[in-house]
């Protein structure tokens, strides 16, 4: 009777997860395509830029072919400045892109001809032009005619590795002459030299890190394994930029995808494994990503398909007021940025129409332009800022001068051409917050979904709120306790006058209150209510049920920091989420103990295990109500009460089945163990046994469509 029992159990099982699998989870797609890195309708909004024009000396019939070019950047003067790396000189235009010099040979310091060799990258200070002669591993330096003055060689320093191949290929200069250059096979970071070209040491090098097995497996090599083992080295650099303040803008993309997808999706606030930084002149990362996603371009994710791939970043340009934009070399798009980490519109894609492009390699501002290097088609690629742009601008341009009326007035015009873009929001709550209107900035940040903002103003307005209801709010608080305290003593005094009296029937009420008795002494509790039948499975039922409804409220009730979007599930699935876990425990408990002496009946089980339900009662309630009250940085604690309500539950739930089955501590821990893997045999069991089911119900299905169509 006993095996027919478990076998019914068993296929109760399989129908209730079957269930859950077929009704708790959403019908999907096999594919669908999640983009990270875009806010809100960022790719779809008005264009804050649109080409104008390509310039093409091949097409126009002049004798300037560019070769392979590799960068572009312009003056205070706007003229424009092309490493032709293929043709191994710089060219230099003017500010309508008419061809003035280019620079190729010179004349050395010792009196000897001389050339550049495949330069990669150039410079532009006040009164020189700095060269990344590559294919000679140099810098060299021009007046702003052209002129030859001196070349800077390879520094000298000890702590160039072996595997550091001096290749500059991009350089920035501070207003202090400070040089720092990118070293196309430097994996330490980025190289500084003071203003003579003295080593001065390196900044910004990328963090690295050992898998877990890896760390193991490099404690068992001997020395002659681990000098022939590849050494762990960070990545490379390919680009950097520098701001008027002396800020650094330095990117890569040589990082492992997986990491720079971790970083991504983790919303990460560092620069380790993200594929642009931004460094201070001492070397310290001070970007700020106080965006809906870490600056770093898009990131396209297929289910069932083609792992997340990043985008490829190669170049980076400061545009006015502290704004900056990347490229993507892979899909040839440019992105956008605030200082604060906002993206703020993002355009492109490749292709040979006007405004796209078949291998972006470059880009740089000009004015009110921005002039993109097309290396594909050798040319350039120019443009012009729209009515939006500049509204964008003006908005921005108000927040840095404090002009917050403006700011609103720019950001609300913003709006009416881009009612969905969450900047502008996000734009108007700041003004709003920074003038002292905290409660109507609210209001824009929840729109947004931005929760720092807005946590920072709701404090503002909780402080004004609790000046008023300090103190009746002390009175309720205190109030509550005692009360919460005078429950605990009576249903203590209840159990214990029940417990004297172990004979007489126990009411409803008195098998609801042993619970509390229960969760603080677990080993006489539990063995209570197995041996002297102080639960019932009624009273189980009602732990159970508040338990769904607990989570339910969960859902529906947190405060807008844990729950901005205002998602929740149902309380069918909530209830599928509760149960199914509950049962699969009891039951995979129950076969396995049956098995190894142990004493408890699935009833003694499910009851040990419903009563072990009561912290989460008890905590996630008050713990959701609290989270209405809390600000960003105080949310950890609404956490805190949840993962405190687990751990109470964990620890009731061995201390039950170990008391239940009158098993020793390190059985019940081995029991507990295979209790784990026998809900996981249960569920593959689930679902192989669906997927049969879906199969012969498919083959009855088209045999029945066959007899059909012959009849």
């Amino acid at each position: 009777m006993k095996r027919i029992t478990s076998v019914l159990l068993i296929l109760l099982s399989l129908v209730m997860i079957a269930s859950a699998m077929t009704l708790g989870v959403g019908a999907s797609s096999a594919y669908q395509t999640y983009t990270f890195a875009i806010d809100g309708e960022a790719l779809y909004s008005p264009d804050a830029y649109s080409a104008v024009k390509i310039v093409d000396y091949t097409a126009m019939g002049l004798d300037v072919n560019l070769k392979t070019p590799s960068d572009l950047v312009t003056d205070k003067n706007n003229k424009v400045y092309i490493a032709d790396t293929g043709n191994n000189r710089v060219l230099v235009m003017d500010r309508y892109y008419k061809v003035e010099f280019e620079i190729t040979e010179f004349i050395n310091t010792q009196g000897n001809p001389d050339a550049l060799s495949a330069p990669q990258g150039v410079f532009v200070t006040d009164d020189a032009i700095w060269v990344c002669d590559t294919g000679k591993a140099r810098l060299v330096r021009f007046d702003l005619e052209g002129n030859f003055q001196y070349i800077i060689d390879e520094p000298e320093s000890q702590l160039f590795t072996s595997n550091d191949a001096y290749k500059p290929i991009a350089m920035a200069i501070d207003q202090y002459g400070r040089i720092y250059v990118v070293g196309g096979q430097t994996s330490q970071g980025i190289i500084v030299m003071d203003a003579d070209g003295e080593f001065v040491g390196f900044i910004g090098a990328q963090a690295v890190s050992l898998s877990a097995w890896e760390i193991i497996w490099r404690r068992f090599r001997t020395d002659d394994q681990k000098k022939l083992s590849a050494s762990v080295q960070s990545v490379e650099y390919n680009n950097i930029t520098i701001t008027e303040e002396g800020f650094i803008y330095i990117t890569t993309d040589e990082i492992d995808d997986k990491k720079v997808v971790s970083a991504i999706k983790g919303k990460t606030s560092k620069g380790d494994y993200l594929p642009v930084k931004l460094l201070n002149p001492a070397g310290d990362e001070i970007m700020r990503r106080n965006g809906f996603w870490p600056p770093a371009g898009e990131l396209s994710h297929m289910v069932m398909g083609p792992v997340a791939t990043p985008s490829k970043i190669v170049d980076v340009a400061v545009g006015p007021e502290k704004t900056w934009s990347i490229i993507d070399q892979d899909r040839g798009k440019i992105y956008t940025y605030d200082f604060n980490g906002n993206l703020l519109f993002a355009f492109g894609d490749q292709g040979r129409v006007l405004g796209s492009l078949s291998n972006i390699g470059a880009i740089t501002y000009q004015d009110d332009t921005m002039l993109v290097l097309d290396k594909g088609t050798n040319s350039i690629v120019v443009y012009e800022r729209t009515e939006y742009g500049d509204m964008l601008l003006k908005a921005i341009a108000a927040e840095n001068s404090l002009d917050y009326n403006y700011a609103i007035e720019c950001w609300e015009a913003v709006l009416q051409r881009n009612s969905n873009f969450d900047a502008a929001y996000v734009g108007i709550g700041n003004a709003l917050y920074r003038s002292g209107d905290y409660q109507e900035a609210l209001e824009y940040y929840e729109i947004a979904y931005e929760t720092n903002s807005w946590s920072n103003s709701y404090q503002e307005v909780r402080k004004e709120w609790m000046s008023t209801w300090f103190i009746p709010m002390v009175l309720l608080i205190i109030v509550v306790l005692v009360l919460v305290l005078k429950f605990f003593g009576w249903a203590a005094k209840v159990n214990k006058r029940v417990s004297t009296d172990g004979n007489a029937r126990k009411t409803f009420g008195q098998e609801l209150l042993y619970g509390f008795y229960v969760i603080f002494h677990p080993f006489d509790g539990f063995y209570d209510l197995k041996h002297e039948h102080r639960g019932s499975v009624r009273a189980s039922l009602v732990f159970v049920v508040l338990t769904i409804v607990a989570f339910f409220y969960q859902g529906i009730g947190q405060g807008y920091v844990l729950n901005p979007t205002g998602r929740y599930a149902t309380i069918f699935s909530q209830a599928i989420s509760v149960l199914v876990p509950l049962f699969l425990f009891v039951l995979a408990n129950w076969c396995l103990t049956t098995l190894f002496e142990g004493e408890g009946s699935f009833k003694d089980i499910f009851i040990a295990c419903s009563y072990s339900l009561l912290p989460l009662i008890m905590l996630i309630i008050p713990a959701t109500l609290f989270s209405n009250w809390v600000t960003k940085t105080e949310a950890d604690i609404v956490t805190m009460i949840g993962t405190i309500a687990f751990i109470w539950v964990a620890i009731l739930l061995f201390f039950g089945t170990m008391v239940t089955h009158d098993y020793s501590m390190g059985k019940n821990f081995i029991t507990i163990l295979g209790t784990v893997v026998a809900m996981a045999f249960i569920v593959f069991i689930v679902l192989l046994f669906s997927m049969l089911l879906a199969k012969l119900v498919s083959l009855v299905t088209n045999i029945v469509t066959e007899l059909q169509y012959r009849a």
